[in-house]
């Protein structure tokens, strides 16, 4: 593979990451604090439209895996084609309808969209991964330079929506810090909410719609770089006398597959610890750790942290293997902790700067070790074929799932603990609510996580094995 080939693949899925990162971040603090939905509805928003996207997954590797060869491949026409609509459905996402009473209907109904969409286009943009090269190393070099690209797109889409959300959630009415330890019922912070005056509401609106307008842009940027520098290979192991596996037996043997089970409980846990701290985060900054005026810079060395050590773990898990490399996910879990018994300035920006190089192993290894999963499935199952959208779509489905519970009940942890829209300081409760699921709720499904990726049985050694016997097959 030509580097510059790896790089147009790499391009191509950033769009999902710009608006999956805007959305990440900001989309539960805009729910609640310009969209004025309660935290019970946000959840419900945040956890249906995370289960539509799961649900879509074993759908769209169903459908695609029936798909027959184009002249531009079997995955390419289902990118083209649910791209222009992923756009419009992000557009409208953002959007602030003029009636109060139904807007959590219209955030589920586009958000549940946008999910359903990006589903379609990620199943096939994965799994092209095994269509591009049958070499490992170059596989997981390509897998590499899309998971840079990637976070860099995370880190366009935070920064862009990140400066937006400053000016809307920044009240000039919680320009003071009061100690975090304030309790008295007459304090100002608890009585005084700061909701944006009409005018500033239709202000918000515009400058949402004009980040949202640039990112659905970037999606159309992205596909046609994809289309025009990538060529889809056809199953290079594949015989002509080949079937393609059924979609629910293929299911089935998928599921009874061990290396599979285990690499996918194993992110599965972690995956969903990245997503509450992402999604909380921006809230605790605000609510509880007095980091109002710097959430947006904090967000942005998270995600330049990740970018510029994606390289650094892909040499790292080259020389010691990709299983050594998932100890690095583990950093986050003592200065989170710190960062949340000790909200200090100084403090957090090293926090974000570690947690950035957590997350970029987090992100860079689940998907540079799927590979090898496939490869040791079709070294068993010799005579057939189409099962990569199968084992894409289904490891998506469950960590899409797990995500959008963890979501739906850390939103709603928000209601029942009191947390109020609008007001410049939360009670107490919400306070140590926001702590808890920053500090240690990520800490314990990390832990679980890592856990059972110690029973994972594909070593370096074993990949080499597979490798030979592959290309004996092929």
């Amino acid at each position: 593979l030509s580097v510059c080939r790896k790089l147009c693949y790499a391009i191509g899925g950033a769009p999902n990451q710009v608006a999956g990162s805007a959305a990440a971040f900001f989309l539960q603090i805009f729910l609640l604090d310009i969209a004025h939905i309660t935290p019970f509805q946000a959840s419900l928003v945040l956890f249906i439209g995370k289960a539509s996207g799961a649900v879509t997954d074993p759908v769209a590797g169903f459908f695609i895996s029936k798909s027959k060869w184009t002249k531009i491949g079997r995955l390419m026409p289902w990118m083209l084609a649910c791209t222009p609509f992923t756009a419009v459905s992000y557009l409208l996402m953002w959007y602030l309808p003029p009636f109060v009473s139904g807007r959590v209907v219209w955030y589920l109904i586009f958000y549940c969209l946008f999910q359903a969409l990006t589903t379609l286009f990620q199943v096939p943009y994965t799994a092209l991964t095994m269509f591009l090269s049958t070499d490992q190393k170059e596989r997981d070099s390509a897998t590499a330079y899309r998971m840079t690209m990637e976070v860099l797109g995370t880190l366009i889409g935070a920064a862009l929506q990140g400066q937006i959300v400053a000016s809307a959630h920044h009240s000039h009415n919680c320009t003071t810090n009061p100690a975090l330890n304030t309790t008295s019922p007459t304090d100002s912070w608890h009585d005084s909410p700061s909701y944006p005056e009409p005018s500033d509401s239709l202000s918000h609106q515009v400058i949402y719609m004009i980040a949202a307008g640039v990112i659905g842009g970037v999606y159309l940027l992205g596909i046609t770089i994809l289309f025009f520098g990538v060529k889809e290979k056809d199953d290079p192991y594949a015989l002509n006398s080949d079937r393609a596996i059924p979609f629910c037996k293929g299911l089935r043997l998928t599921m009874k597959h061990g290396p599979y089970l285990k690499l996918t409980a194993s992110f599965l846990l972690i995956s969903t610890a990245v997503q509450l701290e992402q999604s909380n985060f921006v809230l605790f900054c605000t609510h509880a750790a007095d980091l109002r005026n710097h959430f947006q810079y904090l967000v942005v060395t998270i995600l330049v942290s990740a970018a510029v050590s994606i390289p650094f773990w892909q040499k790292f898990l080259q020389r010691f293997g990709k299983k050594c490399a998932a100890c690095g996910i583990s950093w986050m879990i003592p200065f989170a902790v710190m960062l949340v018994t000790i909200p200090n300035l100084i403090l957090a920006y090293f926090v974000a700067f570690v947690s950035g190089l957590s997350i970029a192993a987090s992100l860079l290894l689940p998907w540079s070790m799927l590979p090898d999963v496939v490869d040791n499935f079709r070294l068993q199952n010799p005579h057939g074929k189409g099962q990569e959208t199968i084992f894409y779509s289904s490891y998506v489905f469950f960590t899409k799932m797990s995500a959008g519970i963890g979501l739906g009940i850390s939103a709603a942890s928000l209601e029942f603990t009191g947390y109020k829209p609008g007001l410049c300081r939360q009670s107490n409760d919400v306070i140590l609510t926001l702590k808890i699921l920053i500090g240690a709720v990520p800490a314990v499904l990390i832990l679980g996580g890592l856990f059972i990726l110690l029973f994972y049985p594909i070593t370096e050694e074993s990949r080499r094995e597979t490798k030979l016997a592959l290309e004996v097959l092929r």
